[in-house]
């Protein structure tokens, strides 16, 4: 098999394409996956085709692919980071973040739309019915969040934290709010309420 010029070796014609040579190549290292030697006079076969095509170019007898790298050429590659690595986000922002599908956002969107028109728009909503209606908020993104990680104390936690979050800034974004719009529908335990349903569907359709 010494004696073999490199096409003898890799079993093909001296004007075999590119492809052909490839496949014929990682065919026979297939063939010999446990022939260390032979797998060494195969690459050796290989690299000594590569080289002969590549003198060929230079003499502008052939036209070779850019996309085939000749043995000279084969330096590690650095990785180098895309843009988006460069400005991923950190690993303890990305264990709680999740990325929903639509149906993971539309559900509890639709709850909370819901909730939200009953605190708004029902003109005999008194105090008992928005605590209801919060009530029933909190157990719609627990619901939701505990479908996701199946983990309940983490999801009643966050809901817990979404909801009084929501009451105490909701309730100061609500009360400058009508102080500057002047609607006298609605009430600011109307409107508390209803920011604090936006920031319950966002906690539950975008944490995990």
């Amino acid at each position: 098999m010494s004696d073999q010029n490199p096409y003898e070796k890799l079993g093909v014609s001296e004007d075999a394409s590119f492809d052909e040579v490839q496949d014929a190549r990682n065919r026979l290292l297939a063939q010999h996956s446990g022939d260390g030697k032979s797998r060494e006079l195969i690459e050796t076969a290989y690299d000594a085709i590569l080289m002969d095509r590549l003198r060929m170019r230079q003499e502008g007898k052939i036209k070779v692919p850019e996309r085939i790298r000749f043995p000279e050429m084969r330096v590690p590659s650095v990785q180098q980071e895309s843009p988006a690595q460069e400005a991923q986000s950190p690993a303890w922002l990305q264990q709680i973040l999740d990325q929903p599908s639509l149906p993971e956002i539309i559900l509890p969107g639709a709850w909370y739309l819901g909730l939200s028109a009953i605190s708004l728009f029902i003109p005999t909503a008194s105090e008992q019915v928005l605590q209801l209606g919060l009530l029933l908020g909190l157990g719609v993104s627990v619901y939701f969040l505990n479908r996701k990680e199946n983990k309940f104390g983490r999801s009643v936690l966050l809901s817990l934290g979404g909801l009084i979050v929501g009451l105490i800034i909701g309730g100061l974004i609500a009360t400058w709010l009508l102080q500057q719009v002047q609607l006298t529908s609605v009430s600011p335990n109307q409107l508390s309420s209803v920011l604090t349903f936006i920031l319950l569907w966002l906690i539950c359709s975008f944490l995990r």
